[in-house]
């Protein structure tokens, strides 16, 4: 099987199928990742202009990477930020309704939304770099040194903001507040 160095290389010298090769092995990590940062609407149009922004660049791929799914969320989040600069300032304020849509009154949910918004909010109070290489790391299982080449930072700068932002979150309040109710809970099982 050809590596994706090897498609983009067979694209750029005229194999018009080499590079839709390409996008078939990466669209679903490609879309589940614009669909997590935009929302599914958004994520539709925006993963038609990565494929775009992709095929037009590729002839700036360093092909001594064989995988291209790094370089393919650069361009992805690349897009992202010039999608999110193009909103307005009211859209960028969470509808609130939305947050309401399957609502369960078990105590379990509740728990479980309780989480979310400590986690959401421990994750908002990471600065934006320290962000950016912790979901590339921890969502989309990407190594640290493919996210540092997906944002356009050498490796020891990822690794150390990745330390950063784990230091950071396991020293939030209120994750650590939650973190001792979770192994309160385990211990008494």
């Amino acid at each position: 099987m050809a590596s994706d160095a090897e498609l983009i290389g067979r694209s750029l010298a005229g194999d018009a199928d080499a590079f839709m090769e390409v996008i078939r092995r990466h669209e679903v990590a490609i879309g589940a990742y614009l669909t997590r940062r935009a929302g599914r609407e958004a994520a539709e149009d925006l993963l038609g202009d990565v494929w775009v922004a992709a095929f037009e660049s590729r002839g700036t791929y360093d092909r001594s990477f064989p995988e291209a799914r790094p370089w393919l969320y650069g361009v992805a989040l690349n897009r992202l930020r010039r999608h999110w600069r193009s909103r307005p300032a009211e859209d960028l304020v969470p509808d609130a309704t939305e947050l309401a849509i399957g609502w369960d009154p078990w105590p379990a949910v509740d728990a479980g939304v309780d989480t979310r918004t400590v986690l959401r909010a421990a994750l908002a109070g990471l600065r934006a770099e320290e962000r950016e290489v912790l979901t590339l790391v921890a969502w989309e299982d990407l190594t640290v040194a493919d996210a540092a080449r997906t944002l356009g930072m050498p490796a020891g700068t990822a690794r150390r903001l990745l330390h950063q932002a784990r230091v950071a979150l396991r020293n939030a309040p209120d994750v650590a507040a939650l973190l001792m109710d979770l192994n309160s809970v385990k211990e008494s099982r």
